[in-house]
């Protein structure tokens, strides 16, 4: 289409050939059209080259009607508009797209309201615009979707389950990555990725989207038409295609994956829904099969981390006590000693369980403060009953210790610097070990065992028969005291076997010189079968439950004799 000026002038066609832009002058006439005054080259190309329908003129280079004429109306009625309009010139991948700004121009003696109207050919800008967010959105290793996409795809979906389309999310982590990578180097990690989402691929219907959300770390989004049995047998594919090994170099490997699901509900954020199936891995990794998001679990691993940090403050602020539980003598009836136990009472929350804080305790690491504070407190409280009594008593404090301890802690300094700062000797602790401490880095339990010894401490074997402690254990290491656990004490009125048992731990402690002390302790039956048997201290509720510590010394003189 030929353009041609309606209204010419020398000045302003030289003012716009020297603009970069497609520009031309419109004016308004008195009958309301908007007529072409001037215009340079670059307008004359662009509307030549393209169909430019946006700026189609009628034979008297008018334009009276659609979206450039309803702009210039409002544009010179002083509207509030912003005098732009993006318009789309073709369709696919040949389209142009442009930008029409509007711009006033002042009157001339007797002349028409005018303006400038430019045209930016936008279409150089938007294609790379594209493009660089094409590269966004796109892993550079495997080519995947990345973190990012796999965001705005389950945005996308979440508009599909508001129309009833039930979609989930699966998180699939390889496990070993970080080992291989460190054995085999970084190039060999690659290749394993690359190999590995090609292998995800295959596992995949039509319409799932499959993308790489982190490192050895991997997001799908699928359709499901059958509810959490879609998801679970999306699962199952997955592994089916992760069980033959992988060809690194000359090497065969086995790679197996955790996979964590969570189902979309309607309205969920993207991202919450995606750490949703983070925290399902994690489940996995644990159960060994793929795992479904369960909100009560989440709110239990929610309850843990709120815990971790109510502890960390009750142990700054010493808001925790021990109780001591008496070991009864079973010849004599007499106290033999006191197992410390820590306990919680949280200004909100009321009495926390060990066995819940505990556990707490070890996975964030501040058992070892809470180890070293229950070490010197049990010493502190100790020397506290000689000076109030004005003697040294004949009683030890058993304190637990922890594999954790066992393996971050030194725990001879921590025993030595109680005992220093109580005054006591050491055959006044005797240090409590579960065989799992044992089991986990036997060489490392023998020095701490051996530099114990070598402080006069006695050490127990905890919780006896639960583990899978070697023999060769007991006779190796510098062992004391074996506790036979209340699991096998419990049952012996009632079950041959455990009977079998206990009688079985203690002719083992008495062949290897070990003393024995039975837990759980709950009736008078009990505690006379274990004396025939010759068992040599017990503790349980049916001597007494864990008492303060004033409880604890008032509890040992009443059953003091002579």
């Amino acid at each position: 289409m030929t353009v041609t000026p309606h209204l010419a002038a020398a000045d302003d066609t030289g003012l716009l050939d020297a603009l970069p832009i497609a520009a031309a002058i419109i004016e308004r006439g008195k009958d309301g059209a908007f007529a072409v005054a001037a215009h340079n080259s670059r307008f004359v190309e662009l509307v030549e080259r393209s169909n430019c329908t946006a700026l189609d003129w009628n034979d008297a280079h008018c334009l009276k009607s659609g979206p450039i004429a309803d702009l210039l109306q409002d544009f010179f009625a002083g509207a509030n508009v912003a005098g732009e309009l993006d318009f789309t010139d073709g369709d696919g991948v040949s389209a142009q797209f442009y930008r029409i700004k509007l711009a006033p121009l002042p009157k001339r003696n007797g002349s028409a309201v005018r303006c400038l109207l430019s045209v930016v050919d936008r279409t150089v800008e938007l294609q790379a615009e594209r493009t660089l967010r094409a590269e966004m959105l796109r892993d550079s290793l495997t080519g995947l979707p990345n973190r990012l996409a796999f965001t705005e795809a389950i945005e996308n979906a979440g508009e599909k389950v508001a129309r009833d389309l039930e979609h989930a999310v699966l998180v699939v982590d390889m496990l070993r990555f970080s080992r291989i990578n460190e054995s085999m180097g970084s190039l060999a990690g690659d290749e394993l990725l690359i190999t590995f989402a090609r292998r995800l691929i295959l596992a995949l219907r039509a319409g799932d989207v499959l993308a790489r959300t982190g490192g050895n770390e991997f997001g799908v989004l699928v359709s499901l038409r059958r509810g959490v049995e879609d998801a679970l047998k999306a699962a199952e594919r997955i592994r089916n295609v992760m069980a033959a090994p992988f060809k690194l170099s000359e090497l065969e490997i086995r790679v197996e994956c955790a996979i964590g699901v969570a189902l979309m509900n309607a309205g969920q954020d993207p991202e919450e829904l995606f750490r949703n199936a983070q925290f399902a891995v994690k489940q996995a990794k644990l159960a060994g099969k793929p795992q479904v998001y369960e909100p009560k679990r989440a709110t239990e691993a929610r309850r843990r981390f709120s815990i971790e940090t109510e502890l960390r403050r009750a142990l700054d602020k010493d808001q925790l006590e021990l109780f001591y539980q008496p070991l009864i003598n079973l010849k004599s009836g007499e106290v033999a000693g006191f197992e410390a136990l820590a306990r919680w009472t949280h200004e909100d929350r009321g009495e926390i369980s060990p066995t819940e804080f505990i556990p707490v305790a070890e996975e964030s690491g501040l058992i070892l403060t809470l180890g070293r504070w229950a070490m010197d407190k049990a010493a502190q409280t100790l020397a506290a009953w000689d000076r109030t009594v004005g003697e040294a008593l004949p009683l030890y404090v058993g304190v637990n210790l922890s594999a954790i301890q066992v393996a971050r802690d030194d725990i001879a300094a921590v025993v030595a610097s109680a005992l220093k700062s109580s005054g006591l000797t050491g055959d006044r602790l005797t240090l409590e070990l579960t065989e799992s401490s044992i089991v986990q880095d036997p060489v490392r339990a023998t020095r701490v065992f051996d530099a114990l010894k070598a402080l006069d401490a006695t050490v127990a074997m905890d919780d006896f028969g639960t583990g899978y402690s070697s023999l060769a254990y007991l006779q190796r290491l510098p062992i004391d005291v074996l506790k036979i656990d209340k699991s096998f004490v419990s049952g012996m009125m009632v079950d041959p076997d455990a009977v079998a048992i206990v009688r079985a731990v203690l002719s083992l402690a008495e062949a290897l010189g070990m003393s024995t002390t039975a837990e759980g302790i709950e009736t008078v039956e009990l505690a006379t079968t274990l004396a025939t048997l010759g068992c040599a201290s017990g503790q349980g509720y049916y001597f007494a439950k864990p008492l303060e510590a004033d409880a604890a010394l008032e509890y040992w003189k009443s059953r003091r004799r002579g």
